[in-house]
């Protein structure tokens, strides 16, 4: 998990949590942004979904047209990779809506994404190197259940001193 550091002022990374879905140094890196709601559901977006009132987070910029999703249903999803016990990635999106449709999956069950994260290979290396971001191990509950709007900072006093004081950290610093 990366979670930006106060000063990174760019429209989709300020004050970010981004889940890695994927690294390797051949091809690059992929995440998803798991902070950054937007005001629409699903079915607004997405018009083969049941009318459901799922919500929709924005997972970065690459992509914006294409929806990705996080779930907690593991096999009963065909496809689907598991990035951490008991998170998986994507899988056949008919098979989602079906178990939507029948109400086996709940909004507690799965995370849908517009976009994702990307990174060129050796750019993530590089902006680590830059101290853009801070580097932590992710959770199910972190990924799922945790209120977006207070995840970053949640998550920066979560590790400590050190950290916990940028929590406080000013949206715009001009206005401190």
């Amino acid at each position: 998990m990366l979670i930006s550091e106060p000063a990174l002022r760019d429209f989709y990374f300020g004050r970010s949590v981004v889940l890695l879905v994927e690294h390797n140094e051949e091809e690059g890196s992929i995440g998803l942004i798991l902070n950054k709601p937007i005001h629409l559901k699903i079915n607004e977006v997405v018009k083969e979904f049941p009318q459901v009132t799922y919500p929709l987070f924005l997972g970065g910029p690459v992509h914006p047209e294409r929806l990705y999703y996080l779930h907690t249903v593991g096999d009963k999803i065909p496809g689907s990779i598991e990035i951490l016990p008991g998170l998986f990635w994507g899988g056949e999106i008919k098979v989602l809506i079906e178990m939507i449709d029948l109400e086996i999956i709940t909004t507690r069950d799965v995370r849908f994404f517009i976009g994702y994260s990307g990174w060129e290979p050796g750019q993530l290396n590089r902006e680590l190197g830059e101290k853009s971001w801070i580097v932590s191990q992710c959770s199910l509950e972190t990924a799922m259940e945790q209120k977006p709007e207070k995840m970053w900072g949640s998550i920066l006093k979560e590790l400590g001193n050190d950290y916990a004081i940028w929590s406080n950290f000013p949206a715009d610093p001009i206005l401190n």
